[in-house]
């Protein structure tokens, strides 16, 4: 297997995925300001130009939430995803609000020239959706307190998942759009427990990040 990835993007999630799964795969670096996924050659691979692609054998695989299906489906034994058909649902639920929402929103903090041509538009689509984005962190600040009451170790249950990965890659996001992720008590604790985990550390090394990106105004 090979997985298309860029530092720091959601790509992260079936990054950490794979390397949980502890099967050998390659991993692309693709240099996003560069434009490297808007090249000839990645769009022959992709040709939307996003990242993450996963391409196992002569597969091609884009999107999150169709990435960790075919991951969990292809190792059940590595538990990625509920095996009760409801819990599986409501992990699912929950991913593609964070793909198809929270993550749009913070596209338009850290990216607003793609949804206004001038600056003043652009400093207005930026605040808005930063003042959009901490609720919804808060809404998955919630997620980890109600998990944590339960005693139940991730998000998503007993196992590790894309929720616990993705959750860390929006509250990391945060630090970018001014907000302190150590305002989020329960999530930022919880991110920094997914974050020591050793196929975590893993993806974090390769991908040279650093959990915590906010700077006090």
């Amino acid at each position: 297997m090979k997985l298309y990835f860029a530092p720091g993007a959601c790509s992260f999630v079936p990054h950490t995925l794979l390397e949980t799964i502890g099967e050998p795969f390659e991993p692309v670096l693709v240099k996003l300001h560069k434009q490297e996924n808007l090249s000839p050659e990645y769009r022959a691979i992709n040709p939307r130009g996003q990242v993450p692609v996963l391409v196992d054998g002569d597969t091609v695989i884009t999107q999150i939430l169709a990435i960790v299906n075919y991951l969990s489906d292809r190792f059940p034994e590595k538990g990625l995803l509920p095996r009760d058909p409801l819990a599986k649902a409501k992990v699912l639920e929950t991913l593609a609000w964070m793909n198809n929402t929270v993550h749009p929103t913070f596209t338009h903090v850290f990216m607003p020239f793609k949804f206004a041509p001038t600056e003043q538009g652009q400093a207005e689509i930026k605040a808005h959706a930063v003042s959009l984005y901490g609720p919804m962190l808060t809404e998955i600040e919630a997620m980890a307190q109600a998990a944590a009451a339960k005693g139940q170790a991730f998000l998503g249950g007993e196992s590790f998942g894309p929720l616990d990965a993705y959750a860390l890659t929006l509250l990391r996001w945060g630090g970018f759009a001014g907000i302190d992720p150590a305002g989020f008590l329960a999530l930022w604790a919880h991110a920094q427990k997914v974050a020591q985990l050793p196929a975590v550390a893993r993806a974090i090394e390769r991908e040279r990040l650093q959990i915590n990106v906010y700077k006090p105004a």
